[in-house]
């Protein structure tokens, strides 16, 4: 077969394609396709290989902190703690395999979702119609294409009736093409542009209404369609912001425990005088004791539970870091055309020279009426509007269904808004239908942009014409008014044209409609004889409504200072209008930059404009990538949404790229970093405000984890102050039972912790702004932890007072001794669970959000409760961790200990409520 370009094959006539395809109108031998499929492949498009799986799992267990924690254990079978090593490796291990399960479980979820283009082609092998899949299709197949398939390879057309193909997929262009089997000229494709060919189709696109026959042209990788998708191929993928917070946090961690521990070695070489060894070990257990070794878990327990919430609001999430980056976004990129409107033409008005009418309702259900002045009108009494509505609905190749209670429609948006029209109006499209039976159609085409059809009435034939307004005046001599025609003047055309241009400053599509009686001797129903001297009868002005809630999640953008740039494959006026109704646009400085004057613009130039209110129309693929490109150059974080092949390098490019679950194509979806299975926009705030979410829990674990360190060091803080007169309150085995062991579970809960209230009012956190922060650290050391501590102390203390000190010494060995560092251990505990229900809120009162609302948390700290029992009465506990039973007055005590934690963070935080009001 011939290697051309799509250009080259669209210029040959039929005869010669046939020639240079090798193939003919019966189609491919059997024996002939079997070769062919050997030489060109099978027809699918190859998505770009991720990781292996074997390298997918290890990479869980390579972070930076995977590693720290590594080295950890590592460090303790050093220092002859090996129960300390098996205990941390052990928790990586665990949140490795966690962590990779979820993984699968999320890209499981997405395969299921992936949409297959179209499994089954019709086409003719030798000589006879066979129903292939369209893996098996070879360049010089015939393919037989009606109404609804989904166009499975290049080809190009050689039978063709009333063609009409929805290209949206590689152009963003909603409006279906009409299409025809002629051959093009040069200068006809250079004014068309890329995939505007009248006489070739493309794969991924789809047959909206009509008929016809294509030879295949190229296949797979070689189709359009693949190209544009290997392009996914040329970008790379980044370190998420999550991840590199994490590396920045592991740092920072490691210098506060390397730094914490060089200070006890130190002192306890020159103040103790304790024995170098003994020193570095005691040391090390410090340095081991302040790495939050339940971090990772949280951390992956905290996106898998937002991948849950989100898949439940429509929202699926590929890559579990991804949900942070959402947290991030500073811009929305978004198409129109399904994700801000509903993909549902609807007719909002219709001027006729008699007068303009309203319709309500939205989208292809019957719910509205048409009225004029406010009134609702009687379609019996309005003549012109009647002749209007039998045009509409009578010139017209769809259909509208009732599938499971909800209206579908079959065909194109245009000619569906007509439909509903006449729905609306009651008027009756099958009745009429059998009164105007049709006797031949001229189909729409790109040159003459018109549709007219042939009926028979009851005296006499009609000719029914619609399309865009220019091409309609061109043919037409007289108008109807008031059920009286008469000749169309200047003055009566330039009225006309000055509505039309009102309703484009709308935003509103029109289409206009006209119809002549055919005398008795016009039998000659060519486009020529039939479409001249048409009476002129009225405009519909139509717009695809915005999507329920959009505004509002538009609103909450706003709120929380997120930009959104509408990047569009529609006319620029059209975009403005819906940009402004649903409020995107909200000043007059805008700027509307078509993909024309994107492309003469330097990357300096569109930098520039970008810092303005903006609106991208008529753009091409590349041109999407390059926006997107330029904003991250700015230092935004972006998230793009697409649903065509030709989205995907900007999908694969931006920070988050989402695409549309329900009409994105294979190659959207592979690029994408999230799916809607709503194809909703207002279901990317809402996985933006979990993705926030998670960044918050993220730091109410870093706070709550922190300030446990402070009752842990400070023991060994007054042990070293004291020169060893105070006998060491915690065992570094203690210490780690505390890290490991009873702060963990409150710490997953506080993963699953729900929004705070005010959260989305909030511009997101830049970009130097770190997990730990100086706030961070006072209120973990400097409040939370200055409370434990206290606690902790007074617990030594209470033990040793009970036992005869001051009087007398504090005890060094024995029973005393093992029961005040049982009861420090303890205390710490009980400490963390008044500060587990402080790091819930960070203002908001715990009285409002409530004790019970998260039972992950009480859960935790039920299981804190049963471990701190465990070691205390356990006598197998007992001997590997230092520990004793302890008596009533104890637990009184210990029991008392969250109470004044809970009480003081309250009144801290009712002061913080009232110094913001």
């Amino acid at each position: 077969m011939a290697k051309m370009e799509p250009k080259q094959w669209a210029t040959i006539d039929k005869e010669e394609v046939f020639k240079k395809s090798g193939s003919s109108t019966t189609g491919l031998s059997s024996d002939e396709a079997t070769t062919r499929l050997a030489q060109y492949g099978r027809n699918v498009i190859t998505t770009q290989n991720g990781p292996s799986r074997l390298k997918a799992f290890f990479k869980n267990f390579s972070s930076l902190m995977s590693l720290l924690l590594w080295i950890a254990g590592g460090i303790a079978f050093v220092a002859q703690m090996h129960e300390l090593g098996v205990a941390i490796w052990l928790v990586n291990i665990i949140n490795g395999l966690f962590s990779f399960w979820q993984q699968q479980r999320a890209q499981a979820a997405t395969d299921a979702l992936q949409k297959m283009l179209p499994s089954y082609a019709k086409v003719l092998r030798d000589g006879a119609p066979l129903k292939v899949t369209t893996e098996e299709l070879v360049p010089g197949d015939i393919v037989l294409l009606n109404s609804g398939d989904n166009i499975p390879a290049d080809g190009r057309l050689f039978v063709c009736d009333s063609l009409q193909v929805n290209q949206s997929s590689l152009t963003g262009e909603a409006v279906p093409v009409s299409k025809e089997d002629a051959s093009q000229s040069q200068a006809a494709i250079q004014a068309a542009g890329r995939f505007s060919e009248a006489n070739l189709v493309y794969e991924g696109t789809s047959v909206v209404a009509g008929s016809g026959q294509m030879i295949v042209l190229a296949t797979g990788m070689d189709t359009e369609f693949g190209q544009i998708a290997s392009l996914t191929g040329t970008v790379t993928e980044t370190v998420t912001p999550l991840e590199k917070e994490l590396n920045v946090l592991t740092r920072q961690i490691s210098v506060i425990a390397i730094i914490i521990g060089i200070l006890f070695f130190i002192a306890a070489v020159f103040v103790v005088k304790y024995p170098i060894v003994q020193a570095f070990l005691f040391a090390l257990g410090m340095v081991v004791a302040f790495i939050p070794e339940g971090l990772l878990p949280t951390v992956t327990l905290a996106l898998a539970n937002a991948v849950q919430k989100m898949a439940k609001r429509n929202a699926l999430v590929k890559h579990l870091n991804s949900v942070e980056t959402l947290g991030e976004t500073t811009v929305i990129c978004s198409d129109k055309t399904g994700t801000l409107t509903k993909n549902q033409m609807t007719i909002e008005k219709v001027w006729l020279p008699v007068g303009e009418y309203a319709v309500s309702g939205s989208g292809y259900e019957a719910h509205g009426n048409v009225t004029q002045e406010g009134r609702p009108i009687e379609l019996s009494l309005e003549q012109d509007l009647e002749t209007f509505i039998r045009i509409g609905a009578l010139c017209n190749n769809s259909a509208i269904e009732e599938k499971g209670g909800h209206a579908h429609l079959v065909g194109g948006p245009d000619e569906g808004s007509l439909l509903v029209l006449a729905q609306k109006a009651l008027f009756s499209v099958k009745q009429e239908s059998q009164s105007y039976p049709r006797i031949k159609e001229l189909p729409f085409d790109s040159q003459r942009k018109r549709m007219s059809t042939i009926h028979q009435g009851e005296q006499k034939r009609l000719i029914f014409t619609k399309g865009g307004i220019n091409e309609v005046l061109a043919v037409c001599s007289q108008y109807r008014k008031n059920g009286k025609v008469a000749p169309l003047t200047a003055d009566i055309k330039r009225e006309i044209l000055t509505q039309n241009d009102q309703y484009a400053k709308e935003g509103l599509r029109t289409l206009a409609c006209a119809y002549r009686p055919l005398a008795p001797e016009e039998t000659d129903y060519t486009v020529e004889a039939t479409e001249q001297n048409l009476i002129f009868v009225g405009l519909s002005a139509s717009q695809d409504p915005p999507r329920d809630n959009v505004m509002e999640a538009i609103e909450k953008c706003h709120k929380a200072s997120i930009r959104i740039i509408m990047v569009t494959g529609d006319y620029g006026l059209t975009a403005e209008s819906i940009a402004r109704k649903i409020g995107i646009v909200q000043g007059e400085d805008l700027r509307i930059v078509t993909g024309d004057q994107l492309a003469q613009m330097s990357d300096a130039e569109l930098k520039e404009n970008l810092t303005h209110e903006i609106i991208f129309a008529r753009v091409a693929p590349e041109q999407k990538y390059r926006v997107v490109d330029n904003l991250q150059q700015l230092g935004e974080v972006v998230a793009s949404t697409g649903d065509g092949v030709n989205d995907a390098p900007a999908l694969k490019k931006a920070d988050i790229g989402v695409a549309m679950g329900i009409t994105g194509t294979d190659v959207a979806k592979e690029a994408a970093d999230m799916i809607l299975t709503d194809d909703n926009f207002t279901s990317i705030v809402n996985a933006i405000e979990e993705g926030r979410t998670v960044y918050a829990n993220i730091r109410r674990f870093l706070l709550y984890i922190l300030n446990s360190n402070v009752p842990e060091a400070v023991p060994s803080l007054l042990f070293l102050l004291s020169r060893g007169m105070i006998p060491l309150p915690l065992t570094v085995m203690q210490i780690l039972t505390i890290d490991l062991g009873t702060d963990i579970f409150p710490a997953l809960g506080l993963a699953s912790e729900p929004t705070e209230e005010g959260l989305m009012e909030n511009p997101p956190r830049e970009k130097h702004t770190h997990l730990l922060t100086k706030k961070l650290l006072w209120k973990a050391f400097g409040w939370y932890g200055l409370m434990a501590s206290l606690f902790a102390t007074l617990a030594y203390f209470f033990v040793n007072w009970r036992a005869g000190w001051p009087s007398q010494p504090l005890a060094a060995t024995g029973h005393t001794y093992v029961l005040a560092t049982t009861m420090t251990l303890a205390a710490i505990v009980f400490s963390q669970i008044g500060a587990v229900f402080n790091c819930r809120t960070n203002t908001e009162s715990l009285f409002k959000v409530g004790f019970f609302s998260n039972r992950r948390v009480l859960f935790g700290i039920v299981a804190e409760i049963v471990i701190i029992l465990a070691l205390v009465y356990l006598p197998i506990l007992q001997g590997l961790f230092h520990t004793t039973g302890i008596e009533l007055q104890d637990w009184l005590f210990l029991i008392a200990i969250p109470l004044p934690i809970i009480l003081l963070e309250e009144l801290r935080k009712a002061w913080l409520r009232r110094k913001a009001a």
